[in-house]
């Protein structure tokens, strides 16, 4: 099965988008994110410019970011991806889920893992 062309467009402007963030491009998210965006993770601020200084700051805007997967569907898209630093170079398994609606990011929902030692996980974590 296809994805829809809202799917199709929706996921070409999150990828996008991270793109331009992983590569340290923080500005993009003030043409991303709606101005009333609403944000779902624990100790995140909902509001477009509460969101970019609180993500300004946090350890994502300094980290490399290595997208596995994106799955669309109509409104939604998901990103898979690894988040590591020097400081933490097995870092973290993220999930991102992204509602959009006319080619803006309006909500956000997030789950977060620590990635373990490999003899943890015999598959991968990605």
């Amino acid at each position: 099965m296809s994805e829809s062309s809202e799917a199709a467009r929706n996921k070409q402007l999150a990828v996008h988008g991270f793109t331009q963030f992983a590569a340290g491009d923080i500005d993009v998210l003030r043409t991303l994110l709606h101005e009333d965006f609403i944000e779902h993770s624990p100790g995140n601020p909902s509001g477009r410019e509460a969101f970019i200084t609180f993500i300004t700051e946090a350890p994502v805007a300094r980290a490399r970011l290595d997208l596995k997967r994106v799955i669309a569907d109509d409104d939604h898209v998901v990103m898979h991806y690894h988040m590591a630093t020097d400081d933490d170079p097995r870092g973290i398994a993220v999930v991102d889920i992204w509602r959009l609606d006319n080619g803006q990011i309006v909500e956000h929902w997030d789950v977060v893992q620590p990635v373990p030692e490999a003899a943890q996980v015999p598959h991968g974590m990605f």
